[in-house]
């Protein structure tokens, strides 16, 4: 099933409901009750810590699990059997109603919870009185990122297809296509996973290599397709693939970042001695003719003869 950060977000309430009406509650039982893997609820709870009435030390969710039982050992922190009204210090009515605004800019907010936000703005400048003044000399603007995350959600809400302009490090390319999306997550950067239709296959987006986006007409219909396991990471090496030896210059340090790997030792240069498994290691030529000076591959041998083999090729076709 497609999530993405709005759906957590409206899970974890409902969770905070569900496990004080449970306590001792069986981290299996609560997984099947909201539709997610154990993964996915162990992650819930270790984010429910960082929640509360404020972010004073016992008004926060002491909430933890032995990883079979869901411990909650304050539920009181949630206010609902105090009846005490919440009290918010200048700075936190200042922080929440800044964060409030800006969040409300968002292009491709759904319209629904853009008035929800709105309404809810309202309510905290009332309870904040003077304290609210402050706020209103502050302001926050979302990076790039934030808008496509944004278009991106509504386009999955909708069921609607969105064009990319897409650059690739790898091939230091900009490509332009039409994609339906299927779902948003988050391994380290955020990413988009949707079916493109100019490889007419899945394909993974990290958003901020996203240069434009546009929401189309066309309905969204990617085939069915069986979501995988993320919690190992993006991409998972098997253990038994080949390992290949990358060796960059500072020009070349993107490589760590773009391709999923055991190890990156730093070189005296400042570059990078990057190890990682692959199921084809002659794939990895194309790599070692974009890195140009800025790279070579150093093991296993036959794969960098290749390599050099590739190179020279390439610039006897250009000098002819």
């Amino acid at each position: 099933m497609a999530t993405n950060a709005i759906d957590q977000t409206r899970r974890m309430l409902s969770l905070v409901t569900y496990l004080r009406e449970r306590p001792g509650a069986r981290v299996t039982d609560v997984a099947r009750a909201f539709g997610i893997t154990e993964d996915e609820l162990i992650g819930d709870l270790d984010v429910l810590p960082m929640c509360g009435t404020s972010f004073r030390g016992g008004d926060l969710l002491d909430i933890d699990t032995d990883g079979d039982r869901i411990w909650w050992h304050n539920p009181d922190a949630s206010g609902t059997s105090t009846g005490e009204p919440l009290r918010l210090a200048a700075d936190e009515a200042t922080a929440l109603l800044v964060a409030a605004r800006a969040v409300a800019t968002l292009p491709g907010l759904r319209e629904s919870d853009r008035q929800a936000l709105v309404r809810a703005t309202a309510k905290i400048e009332a309870a904040a009185g003077e304290a609210a003044g402050a706020s209103s000399r502050l302001s926050v603007t979302f990076e790039s990122e934030g808008g496509v995350f944004a278009d991106v959600d509504r386009a999955i809400s909708e069921r609607r297809r969105v064009w990319l302009r897409y650059y690739s490090p790898a091939r230091d390319e900009l490509t332009e296509r039409e994609v339906d999306p299927i779902r948003l997550f988050a391994v380290g950067h955020t990413y988009m996973e949707a079916w493109c239709r100019l490889s007419e296959a899945r394909r993974t987006f990290r958003l901020d290599r996203v240069a434009e986006i546009r929401i189309l007409d066309e309905p969204s219909d990617p085939p069915p397709v069986e979501l995988r396991d993320l919690s190992e990471g993006l991409v998972q090496p098997a253990a038994e693939d080949p390992e290949v030896v990358i060796e960059v210059g500072p020009g070349g340090r993107w490589v760590a970042e773009y391709y999923p790997h055991d190890r990156a030792e730093e070189l005296p240069d400042g570059g990078l001695r990057i190890t990682l498994r692959t199921p084809d290691p002659a794939s990895l030529r194309r790599l070692a003719l974009r890195l140009g000076r800025d790279g070579r591959i150093a093991a296993p041998a036959q794969v960098a003869d290749s390599a050099r083999d590739a190179a020279r090729e390439a610039l006897a076709a250009y000098g002819e």
